[in-house]
């Protein structure tokens, strides 16, 4: 494990003790709906794409079963890749699923048409290699899709005082628009990055449960989500993703 890594395996196989229900997740809450939302703009049939940190395989069950997408998936954590496979046996979805470190992947580099992480690269204290290892990975003239928790504001100022053990677990300083930008840079598509803030508020980058009754937080939970339901238009501050663009540019032969 690389030196710069925030979390150790054995923290994620505890993520990954209980199996998922062998459903799609509900759009009825907010985050899922605007995740989806957003790989929509990306997604075609027939695509080819990889989710780096892919356990517990929801979103590539939702990119199979909704856009016929070709899927795979890689993740370090050996019980997190097991529910992935079991999730896909369960919904009768075919994809392929790899248990390894993406920092010695065995994928050939340029075979995605589009790359994906969905909370992973905040867990470095560098995450320039991890950055660089998603553009390796895909197609000229695919896409990196990145996101990460909006920490930076709002969220991690309340989740500083819910559950601060787990802010110690993210890389605080990549979290703004400036901030991922300019390690985005660091790689060598420069002119083709965009940076900026994605969806309608909702409660699950903040662990209420920690510090409240549980069904008191379920309920400020299903109300916060209302909230993000009626939110009428796009506001930053509020957004609880950061997304990390980049296209791999299409190489001439000469």
């Amino acid at each position: 494990m690389i030196k710069n890594n925030k979390t150790e395996c054995s923290h994620w196989n505890k993520q990954y003790q209980v199996f998922p229900r062998p459903k799609l997740k509900s759009h009825f809450w907010v985050g899922t709906r605007d995740y989806h939302n957003l790989l929509n703009r990306f997604i075609i049939p027939g695509m080819e794409v990889l989710d780096i940190g892919c356990a517990p395989g929801k979103t590539l069950a939702w990119a199979v079963k909704k856009k016929q997408a070709d899927v795979t998936g890689v993740d370090y954590s050996q019980d997190g890749i097991e529910i992935s496979k079991w999730l896909f046996e369960q919904m009768s979805l075919k994809g392929h699923f790899l248990c390894e470190d993406i920092f010695k992947t065995t994928l050939p580099e340029k075979t995605f048409d589009l790359v994906i992480s969905a909370g992973v690269i905040e867990h470095f204290d560098d995450p320039s290699e991890i950055i660089d290892i998603h553009l390796r990975l895909t197609k000229p003239g695919g896409v990196a899709l990145i996101t990460i928790p909006h920490y930076g504001g709002i969220y991690g100022r309340l989740q500083r005082f819910f559950n601060p053990e787990n802010l110690n677990i993210h890389n605080l300083n990549m979290m703004s628009i400036e901030s991922l930008k300019r390690m985005a840079l660091k790689n060598r598509y420069t002119q083709n990055v965009k940076v900026y803030s994605w969806g309608s508020t909702h409660p699950f980058l903040v662990h209420i449960s920690n510090k409240i009754n549980r069904k008191l937080a379920s309920a400020i939970s299903v109300m916060w989500n209302c909230v993000g339901w009626i939110q009428p238009i796009h506001i930053s501050s509020l957004a609880p993703l950061l997304v990390l663009e980049i296209h791999r540019p299409v190489e001439i032969k000469i």
